[in-house]
């Protein structure tokens, strides 16, 4: 199976990629068709885990490899990486600014973006889908970058590792956004589709990162640094403030041990794969 894939284009794998970590998000959405509620403790756990799995993605499987293929390229390394890595999360933080969504727990008039009268749901679904995209376009350019045979730093076995990294912390994101949705009074399918519908960004993500690489092979060092960059602000916009919200030692604790478990998960798969 693994050298089926292998003979793929490698447009083909980051969307078959991309598609295995929409379809964890699903299953994760799945658990509203039997859990009402979550305990937001555990939700803290989870959120952190995601959190971990982010951060060590950004450095072990985007910035490392974008350093070493900047310097094989001849470029200033710690310049490719800093123009990148700022530029993905200034591209976040515009997104963020621009598209109407909204956050978990909040009330309609708190709602980000440009004023607009979309459904509180469409709202919710949208500030999750701002996660997604730098989560689909990590994994699209790690696949470009293996076809771009530029060094060794890039490999199938890294990219396939990235992609199941991101799978892991997709299925925490996916119940986090249909349980809550079940307990504002949507039905368990409505609840469901919504939380599934936001990972389909990815796939789209992950073909246009590809393609882009592949076609552009000396922006690709930046293209894998500004994917480490918008993965970070996600984290640090959202994931961990909203992890760590409840207050209590013992409980913010729980997102702190997710996150540290998160980010060891990674670095295993990362460096054992790849």
């Amino acid at each position: 199976m693994f050298a089926t894939f292998e003979q793929l284009n490698p447009v083909m794998q980051a969307f078959l990629a991309t598609l295995f970590t929409w379809g964890v998000t699903a299953l994760g959405a799945a658990l509203v068709f039997f859990f009402k509620s979550i305990n937001k403790t555990l939700l803290n756990g989870m959120l952190g885990f995601a959190a971990g799995v982010m951060i060590a993605a950004s450095f072990w499987s985007l910035l490392a490899p974008a350093i070493s293929m900047a310097e094989e390229l001849g470029q200033t390394a710690f310049m490719t990486a800093t123009i990148g890595f700022l530029g993905g999360g200034a591209f976040l933080y515009l997104v963020d600014k621009v598209l109407p969504h909204l956050h978990l727990g909040l009330e309609t008039d708190k709602a980000e973006g440009v004023k607009t009268h979309w459904q509180r749901s469409v709202l919710l679904v949208l500030a999750i889908t701002l996660h997604n995209i730098p989560e689909g376009l990590a994994v699209g350019v790690a696949f470009g970058a293996v076809a771009a045979g530029i060094g060794t730093s890039a490999s199938l076995a890294g990219a396939i590792a990235l992609a199941i990294g991101i799978g892991l912390q997709n299925f925490p994101e996916g119940a986090a956004v249909s349980i809550p949705l079940r307990r504002e009074g949507f039905s368990r399918f409505k609840a469901f589709i919504y939380g599934q519908a936001s990972g389909l960004v990815e796939p789209i993500a992950g073909v246009l990162g590809a393609y882009a690489v592949i076609r552009l092979q000396p922006i690709l060092p930046y293209a894998l640094a500004f994917a480490a960059g918008a993965m970070m602000y996600v984290v640090i916009e959202e994931l961990i403030p909203e992890a760590q919200r409840e207050e209590g030692g013992s409980k913010t604790d729980i997102a702190t041990i997710g996150a540290m478990l998160g980010f060891a998960v990674m670095m295993i798969l990362d460096v054992a794969l790849g």
